[in-house]
């Protein structure tokens, strides 16, 4: 019985922690208008005023404070020379440069060699292409138990 006191009370401890944090989580729409978002209407407009909008909201791109059509052409000028000129014709003439590190040199160099070593029947790899007497190997008692692999 007291167990089954205890399941109940613990169950609306429950409910209420569960009410009472969704009730902070939920929040209420204000439908009040503010003080700040109403704006009076001009009470003569004349065919003027439509032609020439004051550009109430413009804001620069930094290159004319003052022109907006200045500004806006600028801003589409940079643009165009930065991205087509300097990234499109950059990386157009950097693809094509010549080898400067002579990497297709040594390639057609080291395929022209193995050809040549294959018609006159050499190894492809000289085994004396480091001069033996050139090299000092260590002692079988300098290895001892090192294990050696080839």
């Amino acid at each position: 019985m007291s167990a089954l006191f205890r399941l109940t009370s613990r169950a609306v401890t429950l409910q209420r922690s569960l009410v009472a944090n969704q009730a902070a989580v939920l929040r209420t729409i204000k439908t009040s208008p503010k003080k700040d978002e109403t704006v009076t209407a001009p009470t003569s407009l004349t065919a003027e005023d439509f032609a020439n909008p004051s550009p109430k909201n413009w804001q620069s791109y930094g290159f004319d404070y003052k022109d907006e059509a200045e500004d806006r052409k600028a801003t589409k000028s940079t643009f165009f020379f930065t991205v087509t000129m300097c990234l499109v014709w950059g990386t157009f003439y950097w693809a094509y440069l010549p080898d400067t590190q002579f990497r297709d040199w040594a390639q057609r160099e080291g395929f022209l060699e193995l050809r040549r070593r294959e018609q006159a029947g050499l190894d492809l790899v000289s085994p004396n292409y480091v001069d033996p007497d050139n090299i000092t190997l260590p002692s079988d008692e300098d290895l001892a138990d090192t294990e050696i692999i080839i």
